[in-house]
């Protein structure tokens, strides 16, 4: 079995997923790819770094709602649309993450819509 978790401070899914679903016996979280978009306009910001933060702080909210925090994150998988951005994208990263900093992935990937920069998903190590 598997629990679905929902979060308002994150946009709601645009297919058939759940913004995050719980391992029986509650010990993982997995948290689906998460984009900049914001859950209350539904806009997008325009540079690279906001979308970075957008982006994580939308992870974050997920990852709250099910009762755990950023420092529980246990494997990030990232997505840029630019591998250019590598550099700012670390910047921003190291705002939401600290030592021992989570297993990491980093790719290039062609990202839905064009405007999207970059998506995001991670694995949580429940408390």
């Amino acid at each position: 079995m598997k629990n679905e978790v929902k979060a308002q401070g994150a946009p709601a899914p645009i297919g058939p997923y759940s913004q995050g679903v719980v391992t029986t016996g509650g010990r993982l979280l997995f948290v689906a790819g998460q984009t900049p978009k914001d859950p209350v306009s539904g806009n997008l910001p325009a540079d690279f770094r906001a979308q970075a933060e957008r982006t994580l702080l939308n992870v974050k909210a997920i990852v709250e709602a099910a009762g755990a925090t950023m420092a529980d994150v246990v494997k990030v998988n990232a997505y840029l649309a630019d591998l250019g951005n590598f550099a700012a994208f670390n910047e921003v990263y190291s705002r939401f993450f600290t030592p021992p900093y989570p297993a990491r992935t980093t790719v290039g990937a062609f990202l839905p819509g064009g405007a999207v920069q970059v998506e995001i998903d991670v694995v949580v190590s429940l408390p």
